[in-house]
């Protein structure tokens, strides 16, 4: 796009995303030096809307962040007092005890929290800081200098034709100009990507590995609600040869957060994650809890799960990798987004003494070393092998080994009998062929406890324009049929949370298509697809899911 002709901006530090980890960069960038100039460039339609997270907060990165955020009124009051582990079977439940779990595992000293809010709030906290935030600002195109170092971003791209084209009435968007640039886009960002590929930033490190996390909010009744609860499930519905497992937290105001995750490296491909989902919310022990309530609110998004070993390289020539674009979640603890905003200091420290120096860029080695040996790379080390383990001896013996790992570690001073286990295939690879597999029958949601795809879609207030260009990128519009439907049984039909993909018409007359408008930016088609055919890409600025407290 070399010949568009855009104004451009020039910054300090330039951050894309307005997550906790972009936002603590931000903010830090600014308590070190208030006359740098920073800017925050968010692609929801306000800061918030396109996050979706758990929540249960480990609050260290925000008290070494905003150490007076109590009084300072964040959004951050439910804290957690109840803490329960069920491995679960169809119809009972049998409860782990809370001194067999690793001291790591606790939840004492956590809080129960939507991460939107929690982001709403830290913006308000930027900008009273001088920090610049942009929401509905997509950023589509990377900005290379003459030395192939990051230079910046183009965003706010508006008004594409339906075939990606610009046309007389197409916005051409500006570019944003940084001595630095910040990707913090969460899982398996767009330009994060393509920075991991140009880079080869992966090079030294493990297979990225990820989960599908859908969630609902419900309003119960009085008498269901136990504020402060925190409950962690595996086993029924996926049963033992699939990892994944669930979460029910209580907030105040008789709000319940429940959700699943199922990890992407399940083999069978007529497994149907969010009809997993729905048919968890019918077990006894849940149902009990939803029942005579009602479902306010629906999401889904990627969660990164190869730890300590995934994680690429994260600083480069101009820029780094914050958050879940570098993949800090803790995997057991269900937990990244304190490890996000550790890392938003960690890289904000290091510009900010890099600039200080006269220096642009260049590499923040600094940043790296420090997000490997700090508190974010101490929180991951200790739980490296528990996603390999569930991977290679399935969930009940990767609960076993990995448990056992994480007590040695803590009694040993971080020390591994497994060393470090290696994932081994990606998300994609696992994904074995159809006739390999027997088809599942899923139950038929009820329209009371469980929800048909198209139904809950409506509930994240999702809403893309219809006159653009497809999100959603083939590299090959025949892989999906010859492919992907005669091996897979076209498994993109079942792993999209949002019902994005389907295949319309019989024999010859089969078709795949795109319904871009439901989809929620989830990302799962671009890590799942068994072919690698799906590139997510984003949309215009403004465009996804409205998530109003998730």
């Amino acid at each position: 796009m070399s010949e568009i002709e855009r104004e451009s901006m020039e910054y300090d530090v330039v951050i894309v995303g307005a997550g906790p980890a972009g936002l603590s960069a931000a903010i830090r960038l600014k308590q070190l030096d208030a006359d740098l100039n920073v800017v925050v460039l968010e692609k929801g339609s306000e800061v918030g809307a396109h996050i979706l997270s758990g929540a249960v907060l480990d609050p260290s990165g925000l008290t070494r962040l905003i150490p007076d955020w109590k009084t300072k009124g964040a959004p951050v009051t439910v804290e957690v007092k109840k803490d329960k582990f069920l491995v679960l079977g169809e119809a009972g439940a049998l409860p782990l005890p809370n001194f067999l779990m690793p001291p790591l595992m606790n939840n004492h000293g956590n809080y129960i929290v939507s991460m939107g809010n929690v982001c709403r709030w830290m913006a308000e906290q930027a900008e009273e800081l001088g920090v610049e935030i942009f929401p509905g600002m997509a950023c589509s195109e990377l900005v290379h200098g003459e030395n192939g170092e990051l230079k910046g971003v183009v965003a706010g791209v508006f008004g594409l034709e339906a075939d990606g084209s610009y046309g007389e009435n197409t916005e051409p968007g500006m570019e944003l100009l940084g001595k630095y640039v910040f990707l913090s886009e969460g899982v398996r960002g767009s330009l994060s990507k393509q920075v991991i590929e140009k880079y080869d930033l992966a090079a030294d490190s493990d297979v990225p590995k990820f989960g599908i996390g859908m969630k609902e909010i419900w309003e119960v009744k009085p008498e269901n609600h136990d504020e402060g609860s925190v409950l962690h499930t595996m086993g029924w519905p996926l049963g033992w040869k699939q990892s994944g497992g669930s979460f029910m937290y209580h907030l105040d105001n008789n709000q319940v957060y429940v959700g699943y995750i199922v990890d992407l490296n399940y083999k069978n491909p007529h497994l149907f994650p969010y009809m997993e989902f729905q048919r968890f919310k019918h077990h006894p022990k849940i149902a009990k809890v939803l029942e005579g309530g009602k479902r306010t609110a629906y999401g889904a998004r990627a969660v990164t799960k190869g730890g300590f070993q995934s994680i690429p390289q994260s600083a480069f020539p101009g820029g780094a990798l914050l958050g879940c674009s570098a993949g800090l979640v803790n995997l057991p603890r269900i937990k990244g987004n304190h490890n996000a905003m550790h890392s938003g200091i960690a890289a904000a420290e290091a510009a900010h003494k890099a600039i200080a120096a006269g220096r642009s860029g260049d590499t923040l080695e600094d940043y790296d070393a420090e997000l490997r040996e700090g508190p974010v790379g101490k929180d991951l080390k200790r739980v490296r092998n528990v996603a390999p383990l569930n991977a290679k001896y399935g969930p009940l013996g990767g609960l076993m080994l990995g448990g056992f790992d994480m007590w040695f570690q803590t009694l040993f001073g971080g020390f591994s009998l497994f060393g470090t286990k290696a994932h081994g295939k990606t998300d994609a690879e696992s994904t074995e062929p159809a006739s390999k597999h027997k088809s599942i029958d899923y139950p038929k949601p009820d329209g009371v406890l469980s929800f048909d795809r198209l139904t809950n879609v409506s509930f994240s207030f999702t809403n893309h324009e219809e006159g653009q260009p497809a999100h959603l990128h083939l590299k090959d519009p025949e892989i999906p049929v010859k492919v992907n439907w005669e091996k897979y049984a076209g498994p993109s039909a079942r792993y999209c949370p949002a019902g994005v993909y389907e295949f319309v018409g019989e024999g010859a007359e089969r078709k795949f298509q795109i319904n871009f408008q439901n989809c929620v930016h989830c990302k799962t088609c671009d890590i799942k697809d068994p072919s690698q055919n799906i590139t997510w890409v984003t949309p215009q600025g403004g465009d996804g899911p409205n998530y109003p407290n998730m």
